[in-house]
Parts: C-alpha cells; structure tokens; sequence
C-alpha cells in the first residue's frame, strides 16, 4: 500500500479504480500484506517454533481466516460462533484454542464435542461445569488456567487484561488452590497455563515483568504444564512515529522462557497479523467552514470504524491522490452519525479538499469491521480483498431494504 505517481494503490490498483468499482465507504484488504505479516511472524519466533493461534476477534471475515488457515496458523476464539466459523473454514481442532470468561454449558459442549487443544478456564465455577459436562461424555478435556498476573500493559484502559481490576483471569493464590484441589480429577486435565495483558502493547517492559511472574508461579505450582499460553497483544504503528514493537527482543525472552521450563509455547496474536493490512476508504460528503476549522463529513461514520469513538484510537487520514496545496486551516474529519463522538482525527497542515474527493483511513484491518454496526440504519460496508490486480468481494454491503 503506497503513493505511485501521487496516487494511492493497494497492490497494483489506485483507489481511483477501487472507487469507480465499489460503492464508498468500503473496506480494503491487502493479501501481499497479509502474507508478509505471518510470515515475517514466524520468522521472529523460529527458534521456538510456537503454536500461534490467530486471535479470531480481531477479523473474522471467513475468505481472510482461510489465507490464515493455509498459512498453518491455528485459532483463539471467544465464542462459539467464531469456533463454528474456523472450523467451518477448516482450522483443525488440535489448533484451536477457546478463551473467554463467560463460556455457556452449550459453548463448552459444542468445544467438548469437537475436542479441540485447549479450553482455558477462568474460574473455579467455569471448571466445575466443564467437570460435570465431561463426566456426562465420559471424557477427558484438557484445559488451559488463565492466570492474572497483575501486570499493567502500558496500553489503553479498555483493552488492557492483566490488571487486578480487570476481569480476566485468576489470581496467583486462586490458581494454585484450583490447581491442588482440581489436579487429581480424572475429567480435566491441566495441561496449558495461559496468561494474557493486554492489547496494542508497543513495550516489551511489560511483557517482560509478565514473564517473571509465570516463571515464579511455575516454580510453586503442584504440575507440569505441556503448553504455557502467552496470548497476544504486540501493537502496531498507528500514527507516523514509526515506532514498532520489538518482536526479536521478545523471541530471546519467550525462547528462554521455553527452554527453561521444557514447555511448549501459544502464541496468540491479532492485531500484529491483521491490523495493517486494510484501509477503509471513505468519500467527502460536504466540507463545513467555520471560523477557526472546517469539517470534513465523510460519509464513513464509527458505525463503520467504531475505534476512534471508542478507545480515542488514531487511525492516520490521508488523501487518495496527493497535492502540494495545503489547507490553511485545521481540518476535523467527522461522519455523518448523529453523534458528537462520531469523529476520527483532527489534522493540521493537510492538503486542501474539496467535496467529493476520497480519503483513506489507515490499518483497520483489526477491530474495523468486527466492530461495525447498523446505528441509525445504515448498513455495515462492503470488504474487497486485493491480490495483485485482481479484486474480490469478500462479504457484501448490506442493503437498507435488509435491515428493514
């Protein structure tokens, strides 16, 4: 994704063809992006060779998880409609991993059924129910113990897990009461222990202070885990900082981790896979002037890219095709919901626009889509998947006569 001639291609075709095309605001993919990602993942952990399950919550779209699938990964999902999706795409159940804290008896069942890796309980409550529906199979389910470590991941309050406020997992002192109570039972098996902090973590401090705490719960609890599940979390550059996480510090530290231990690794990421590899390109619909700035209505709104109402995300605005004019005032680009929240990004010293003319909206590939919704009506956009110069319509634009 870049300017040729100052006009913006995904792959090989100019968001000027991609427009005449598909009706905006639409979603597009890079599959070249998206191979480059898992690859140069893998590449970074080769030493350890992790199971990496990809974080199904960040992008679900089904022809995406199919590249993911073929590329060997495996699957964290959180509910059983996501579990039904991967194996529906064909993620193999020893790949699949089921996180979450509030998992139904029908969701464990159906995961109980399709025996998949790992089931990973987050309170005694949830295990005594996996307990009473195994004996009913007459069965053994192997479960992962999320641990709560306590750790602040240095990333926004709402996507942070390792907190001791946080709802997710167990404390260092429940875990290893459940362990010694739950460890002789002949319908669960401990076999994982899982832990996760957080989301968009551009720091390897706190990963690292994560690692010490594993280290120290492993050398107090009563048995040997096959897997020891880190999560997922690593950030992106959302801005221009170029300011990206240190994916090889972390490999030296996780490989150590391993070979210390004698334990196999998870690995779950999300974001690091996806979250660069889709552009949302919106229209102007009016330019509104005021004293001190105008603003810019797309008609993209956060019914189509929730994250910047939601988490005061920033997703970089650029212009379809570059000019050296520039605006001399500030411009706020804002959708057309009826909402004060409903804005993305205000910028200075952006080139002049007029209405009509496109913008994109950068790395939505994670969290853009899956959080989309049908506020005041509208119908949730179209995805286009890029390869090379072909395009392929990988879910279709609602219609307003659908949702009615």
């Amino acid at each position: 994704m870049n300017y040729k001639n100052s006009k913006f291609y995904v792959e090989n075709i100019s968001i000027g063809k991609l427009t005449r095309s598909f009706q905006t605001p639409f979603y597009c993919y890079s599959k070249l992006r998206l191979n480059q990602n898992i690859k140069n993942f893998y590449k970074n952990f080769e030493k350890t060779k992790p199971l990496i399950c990809f974080s199904v919550k960040s992008n679900s779209n089904s022809k995406l998880l199919k590249i993911i699938k073929d590329n060997g990964l495996g699957a964290d999902v959180v509910s059983i409609g996501e579990l039904q999706k991967v194996l529906k795409v064909g993620f193999k159940p020893n790949k699949i991993v089921f996180s979450g804290v509030g998992k139904t008896s029908s969701e464990l069942n159906f995961a109980i059924k399709k025996k998949i890796l790992l089931i990973n309980i987050e309170s005694e409550s949830e295990l005594k129910n996996i307990i009473n529906l195994s004996k009913n199979k007459k069965t053994v389910v192997n479960v992962g113990i999320r641990l709560n470590p306590n750790v602040n991941a240095q990333t926004i309050g709402k996507i942070s897990t390792g907190r001791m406020q946080d709802k997710f997992g167990l404390t260092f002192k429940d875990a290893i009461k459940i362990i010694d109570k739950y460890k002789n039972s002949n319908s669960i098996r401990f076999k994982c222990l899982s832990v996760h902090i957080g989301s968009q973590i551009l720091s390897n401090a706190p990963y690292q202070k994560m690692i010490r705490v594993v280290n120290n719960f492993l050398e107090k609890v009563s048995v040997n885990f096959e897997y020891v599940d880190f999560g997922g979390g690593m950030g992106i550059d959302y801005s221009s900082n170029k300011k990206t996480f240190d994916f090889k510090k972390l490999a030296l530290e996780i490989h150590k981790f391993s070979e210390r231990n004698e334990c196999k690794i998870i690995l779950e990421p999300g974001r690091s896979i996806i979250g660069d590899t889709a552009v949302l390109i919106s229209k102007v619909i009016y330019i509104k002037e005021s004293p001190t700035k105008d603003f810019i209505i797309l008609d993209a709104g956060m019914n189509d890219l929730i994250r910047p109402a939601l988490y005061n995300a920033k997703h970089m605005i650029i212009p379809a095709i570059k000019s050296s004019k520039k605006s001399k005032k500030e411009y706020d680009f804002v959708g057309p919901i009826c909402e004060t929240s409903d804005r993305f990004l205000k910028m200075k010293k952006f080139q002049r626009l007029n209405e009509g003319e496109i913008v994109i909206l950068k790395d939505v590939g994670a969290y853009g889509y899956v959080l989309s919704s049908n506020y005041n009506v509208r119908p949730m956009p179209k995805e286009v998947l890029v390869d090379k110069s072909k395009t392929q319509i990988i879910s279709k634009r609602q219609s307003i006569k659908d949702l009615i």
